[in-house]
């Protein structure tokens, strides 16, 4: 290993606490809400992510519960919520964003004790104001909700739930269908990406530093991930807790288009590129999802040939991965396993990350040359490469 990667290395696993320590915690987050999508057809939505995903419907807002702008759907897998929300008024800013951006995350919701105290927090140090905090009731309790804009038309909602034991919030019902698909083994999101225009990752790095009180975690610039075509640069900012992680992109030169600004191009804009959701058992959730019609990245035939070699032992059985697509990777803490999905929609926007952690802390920086080439091998085939 060439010596700038050992030091690049010996920071991460040495600075790890440090940098945790530095996150400033005048905003504790407890974890991730619930992520919401924007969609042009919350039904169907919901029935392609109960299917090939395996979530459960657990609460519904719409027309039957009063609702007279919008139909949302609540999915719920382990620890893992998602919103499917869909307008009913043709000029309402919402359908304004699906019209823009194609199906894609608005709400990134941020589980907090006090909102109203993170809403003060972050609009002193400079965060725009999206909604000021607000308490919304019913039978069940009260939930305190505020909320602050952040890249792009992505928003951060602080959600305070400490006095509310209703299925999800006011003004959502408890919804359970007869058709019920099983779990996959997802467990919780690891992480989401968000990709920026040229320019403004220290810009979103700096907001994400100053107003939210996050730390660098480590930062890969266009030599750590790059083809002859292509690159990018990436900060991963995190929370005090490590519980929070936002690995924030942008392209770098190259000599052709990369895969952020094909998403740019696509999505109108800065927004947020993956979700990288986690589970115990990596074998069984892709081989489920493989079956329930989820398309995955094809990873190029060379890669397993030194895979042994890079990584060492490993638990699993090393020709199963390669039978699935499952890349490897490890760092000083242990090793981790991850795929990624096509996009799940017709614009090449957003997709979903699957990884299982076996100690490793790092974002699989092993596997950067062949992610690269398999997303580029794909644009070939859209044109946009």
């Amino acid at each position: 290993m060439a010596t700038a990667d050992l030091t690049k290395v010996e920071n991460f696993n040495y600075g790890i606490e440090k940098i945790f320590d530095e996150a400033e915690d005048f905003l504790p987050i407890m974890g991730t809400d619930y992520v919401e999508l924007y969609v042009g057809n919350a039904k169907q939505s919901a029935h392609y992510y109960k299917t090939a995903f395996g979530f459960q419907e657990i609460a519904y807002s719409g027309l039957e519960t009063g609702d007279r702008e919008k139909t949302s759907y609540v999915l719920k897998q382990d620890k893992i919520r998602l919103v499917l929300t869909t307008p009913f008024d043709p000029e309402s800013e919402i359908s304004d964003h699906i019209r823009r951006h194609g199906d894609g995350v608005k709400v990134i919701a941020l589980w907090v004790d006090d909102a109203r105290k993170a809403y003060e927090e972050t609009t002193k140090r400079g965060a725009k104001s999206y909604l000021e905090p607000t308490v919304v009731k019913d039978e069940f309790g009260e939930i305190v909700k505020s909320g602050i804009h952040t890249y792009g038309d992505t928003i951060h909602m602080f959600i305070e739930r400490k006095n509310y034991t209703g299925v999800f919030m006011p003004g959502f019902v408890p919804s359970k269908t007869e058709y019920n698909p099983s779990s996959t083994g997802l467990k919780y999101i690891d992480h989401m990406v968000g990709n920026v225009e040229l320019g403004e990752m220290d810009n979103v790095a700096k907001f994400y530093r100053e107003v939210m009180g996050f730390a660098n975690l480590i930062t890969f610039d266009d030599k750590d991930i790059s083809t002859k075509y292509t690159a990018l640069m990436s900060k991963v900012m995190t929370n005090g807790n490590g519980r929070i992680k936002f690995p924030i992109n942008e392209p770098a030169n190259g000599l052709k288009k990369s895969q952020i600004e094909e998403y740019i191009d696509f999505y109108k804009g800065a927004g947020c590129q993956h979700i990288a959701v986690a589970t115990d058992d990596i074998v069984f959730t892709i081989s489920e999802m493989r079956k329930r019609g989820v398309e995955f990245l094809h990873v190029p035939g060379t890669y397993y040939d030194d895979v042994q070699a890079r990584v060492g032992e490993i638990s699993e059985d090393l020709a199963i991965l390669k039978s699935l697509g499952i890349m490897v990777d490890r760092d000083e803490e242990g090793y981790l396993l991850q795929i990624f999905t096509k996009p799940v929609e017709d614009r090449p926007t957003l997709f979903f990350e699957i990884i299982q952690r076996k100690g490793a802390k790092s974002f699989g920086k092993g596997n950067f040359q062949a992610l690269f080439e398999s997303i580029e091998a794909e644009q070939a085939r859209r044109g946009t490469l």
